[in-house]
């Protein structure tokens, strides 16, 4: 199974394109040390983001891990953004580290059968939900969810704000929305940006049309806020995620009330 699918019926559709640990058979071996601990996957956020069925909300993640397959990468593999980053079938780490083994990296034709047996499946999954709520609601927000270290100096300066909103400068979805978010966490303890150094990956581009009611926001949250970024095994910080979980059930909330459906005509 290339995701997991859990529906809801509110106006939500949550993507988790980058959670994914499973790695096929035989692949590891191809992979180079560094990269066969899956050091930038999506640590966690399943778990994180535990009340989201609660809310009713339709959640999508993948099974596999980016460094198989970026789902949130265009199938032609062009550049999202100027500055570095990685690609549809990641060659580096975010550390600029090579991430196969030599001569190991899938070649053209192992890269259309990846496209294949996992991108599709996933996007496939997101359009079909995407129609569904649209149909149920006149209107949907897709919320892309992601999570990164705080400081990956090959990709960004500094240390990352910690709440990083995405909505490619207004074109997937209207800045009303992304300001009823930013209000929602405007009395917390953490910092935010709206389409600074993530301003949304494919899956925002991609699925994020206003006019047509089908609205689409990423939201990159920095790992310092639920993990230690330090140890050797991912786990969940049971004191941070403790202090961060209201905030995210904050935005969940905010997103779900239909917020989305209040700005028609907004852009």
């Amino acid at each position: 199974m290339a995701f997991h699918l859990l529906r809801g019926d509110a106006p939500l559709l949550v993507s988790m394109p980058h959670v994914g640990t499973t790695l096929p058979e035989g692949l590891e071996a191809r992979l180079a040390p560094p990269a066969r601990a899956l050091p930038d996957t999506d640590w966690l956020l399943v778990e994180l983001y535990d009340f989201l069925p609660e809310l009713g909300v339709t959640r999508l993640h993948a099974e596999h891990p980016r460094q198989l397959i970026d789902l949130n990468r265009p199938p032609d593999d062009a550049p999202l953004y100027a500055t570095t980053t990685t690609g549809l079938i990641p060659a580096e780490l975010f550390d600029g580290v090579p991430a196969w083994q030599p001569g190991e990296q899938p070649d053209a034709a192992e890269q259309a059968v990846l496209l294949d047996r996992y991108w599709r499946p996933y996007h496939d999954a997101l359009s079909q939900e995407r129609a569904r709520l649209r149909e149920r609601h006149g209107e949907m927000l897709l919320l892309d969810l992601h999570s990164i270290r705080s400081e990956v100096p090959r990709l960004f300066e500094g240390v990352l704000p910690d709440f990083n909103l995405g909505t490619n400068r207004g074109h997937a979805s209207p800045p009303s929305l992304a300001r009823a978010l930013e209000e929602a966490l405007v009395e917390g303890p953490y910092t935010q940006v709206t389409d600074g150094r993530f301003r949304g990956g494919y899956i925002t581009r991609r699925y994020g049309e206003p006019a047509k009611g089908l609205h689409a926001l990423q939201l990159e949250l920095s790992q310092a806020t639920y993990m230690d970024e330090a140890a050797l095994a991912p786990r969940i910080e049971d004191g941070r995620a403790a202090q961060v979980r209201p905030w995210l059930r904050a935005v969940g909330e905010t997103a779900r009330r239909g917020e989305a459906a209040r700005t028609r005509g907004a852009m």
